[in-house]
């Protein structure tokens, strides 16, 4: 089967179902994972990561070629298990039987965010139950300055063009919520307004897009930490006032991810040692990148004015 996003799986699944329904969740809120594609896999996903391409050479006439091969790193990526338990009390349940149905949305809501969090900033090497994220992943050429000066700069529009020009076939921008609002005065400035438009997503919402890729901010924020604060140190040193940007190819064989199967939610019924009802939620996923540049990471950005 190719990889789909969630929108486009919660297609194929019958209209009013527990498991549409879901689907639909999760993807309403991440609007990354919305976007990344998902491909069944077992247990672990194998392939092959282009590093060198094989020699070319002009030669004379009666003269040979020197033989060589491409060199390619095969490459392993794990699924992980993410998940949860919802309890509700039966007392709560006698008060409000609509109370568990909302817990088991927020439970849903809440694995949405974190497997959002570890797509971007997950750490293997210091929580082995969970994968690499693209703040690890993305190093050398694919990380790109959006100013060396101290305490970094207002994000350039020319920084931005040059992430987006080294990214193979890119397809999607994430950003700081508050990078997004700031984009808002852009379009209003006649000056730096000519390559955003405004276009609707697959639930209606209003998305902004820059050169024709749309803008994705992983989840609005709430009441728990912004995906992308800016906290990080710019490359130019000073002030840990920075975020980044990643520019991303989100599709079969670029940004990918991986699942054994799709979400699942569990009815385990009243438990017999406590009076409550329980839901369980698990999802079995990860990601991979499967071109060395299919995604860019932008760094050095401070929350202020956009410039050109």
């Amino acid at each position: 089967m190719p990889a789909i996003n969630l929108v486009e799986y919660s297609k194929t699944l019958q209209a009013g179902t527990v498991e549409r329904a879901v689907v639909e969740l999760y993807a309403q809120s991440s609007d990354l994972l919305a976007a990344i594609p998902f491909k069944t896999t077992g247990g672990a996903y194998q392939y092959n990561l282009e590093s060198t391409l094989p020699g070319i050479a002009y030669r004379g006439v009666n003269e040979s070629y020197t033989p060589d091969t491409s060199i390619e790193n095969p490459q392993v990526e794990q699924v992980f298990i993410a998940g949860g338990e919802a309890d509700v009390d039966n007392f709560l349940l006698a008060l409000d039987p609509a109370r568990r149905a909302r817990e088991e949305s927020r439970k849903i809501k809440s694995m949405a965010r974190a497997v959002t969090n570890a797509f971007l900033t997950g750490d293997n090497s210091t929580n082995p139950k969970s994968p690499d994220g693209l703040q690890r992943r993305l190093t050398g050429r694919t990380v790109i300055a959006n100013s060396n000066t101290s305490g970094g700069a207002a994000l350039s529009l020319a920084a931005l063009d040059e992430a987006i020009a080294n990214t193979v076939d890119a397809t999607h921008i994430l950003l700081p919520f508050a990078l997004r609002t700031k984009f808002g005065a852009v379009m209003r400035n006649p000056t730096l307004s000519g390559n955003l438009n405004l276009t609707k997503d697959d639930f209606g919402r209003e998305v902004m897009n820059y050169n024709g890729l749309p803008f994705l901010v992983g989840y609005e924020t709430g009441p728990d930490t912004a995906l992308l604060p800016f906290t990080e140190t710019g490359a130019g040193g000073g002030t840990a006032q920075c975020s980044s940007i990643y520019v991303l190819s989100l599709k079969e064989g670029m940004v990918c991810g991986i699942q054994v199967q799709p979400m699942t939610v569990r009815d385990l019924g009243e438990m017999q040692d406590e009076p409550k009802h329980r839901t369980r939620v698990e999802w079995y996923n990860g990601f991979c990148i499967e071109n060395p540049y299919a995604a860019t990471r932008l760094t050095s950005i401070t929350n202020a004015a956009i410039v050109a």
